[in-house]
């Protein structure tokens, strides 16, 4: 072989492998994605369309990241699946994880994203037993599941209003029966999440029997449901935390300019869910518990530190804190999206 056609082949050779070479290098960084396991609180219904547009839309993995969303079975569960390890981030009762945290000292669990402004904790009742204002519970009976994250706020709703909590009679009741129990009139009024048990309520009871009375409207100053992450999850990948939030916000903005568009992403993925119940009670869900006042002035995802501490106050009527914490140990703001983004409009 002549020389010059030797110095060829081994150039274009010698090529080619730096070209694999660059290739391999390039590969993790064009396509891994990291992996994110999610906890829901509930079902796929209305109000949880927020992440399920963000998986549609494919806003998840524009940001590198592969999220795996699982439903729940109350908003407490989501912090046991977190604690445990089994999950990297999951949505729950932001005052339920105030309580872990005070027994579990060592635990790092933080929350990262307010959703639920406003909680939708509720007294859910019937004028046509007397149920109008929060004292018409007295001398009556409350149906309420004892691990229902509406009834465990029922001492400070008591405080707020005056009630005298001995005149009440408390039934524990299953989640499933809740609000046939009410519909039957077995009890007089129950404890749930307004955007659940009252529009399954309203739709049983004759026309304009059901009461409502949401526990922000009456003295409870709590937050509700937030975004969560495992410490370690926080720790090892700050960026997949961060861009889960923008992901989310995205979804969360598209469903707040288009409700009934978001119902595309619910509905196949629930098969006894109902395009009208679910419409409602996401749009229910976004004018009473997400795009509050305080929202609507600061942005979506963030608190007011004030407000939190007045929260935890609350709380300690319901639970002996060992030491009572301060809003930056539950809460993290330092993965929140930019305000920009954040801003409601």
């Amino acid at each position: 072989m002549k020389p010059y056609l030797m110095r060829t082949i081994a150039r274009r050779t010698a090529f080619g492998a730096a070209l694999g070479l660059c290739s391999f290098a390039l590969a993790p960084a064009v396509h891994a994605q990291t992996a994110v396991k999610f906890s829901l609180d509930w079902k796929f219904e209305g109000p949880s369309s927020p992440f399920l547009v963000a998986v549609d839309k494919g806003y998840f993995k524009a940001e590198g990241l592969d999220v795996t969303l699982d439903t729940g079975s109350g908003s407490v569960e989501p912090l046991n699946r977190l604690a445990s390890g089994n999950y990297d981030m999951a949505f729950g009762d932001i005052n339920s994880l105030i309580k872990f945290l005070d027994k579990n000292s060592g635990t790092k669990i933080k929350a990262v994203y307010m959703l639920y402004s406003n909680p939708p904790f509720s007294i859910v009742g019937r004028k046509s037993k007397g149920i109008n204002a929060p004292k018409d519970l007295e001398g009556k009976k409350l149906g309420a599941p004892a691990a229902d994250g509406a009834y465990a706020q029922w001492p400070i709703f008591v405080a707020a209003n005056k009630i005298d909590a001995s005149k009440v009679q408390i039934q524990n009741i299953g989640f499933p029966v809740r609000e046939p129990m009410l519909v039957s009139g077995d009890v007089d009024a129950i404890t749930g999440f307004a955007f659940s048990s009252y529009l399954n309520v309203v739709k049983n009871v004759p026309k304009g029997d059901a009461t409502v009375m949401l526990m922000s409207d009456y003295g409870v100053k709590l937050y509700g449901n937030a975004i969560m992450v495992h410490p370690k999850f926080a720790a090892e990948k700050p960026e997949a935390v961060k861009g889960f939030l923008r992901a989310f916000t995205k979804g969360l903005k598209d469903v707040i300019a288009n409700p009934e568009g978001a119902m595309a992403s619910v509905l196949p993925r629930n098969p006894v869910a109902k395009k009208g119940d679910e419409l409602e009670r996401l749009q229910y869900a976004l004018e009473k518990n997400i795009l509050t006042d305080e929202v609507k002035a600061n942005g979506i995802g963030g608190i007011d530190n004030n407000r939190m501490a007045i929260a935890i106050d609350q709380l300690a009527l319901t639970y002996a804190f060992e030491k009572k914490p301060k809003a930056e140990d539950i809460f993290d703001a330092s993965f929140l999206p930019a305000a920009s983004l954040r801003a409601f409009k």
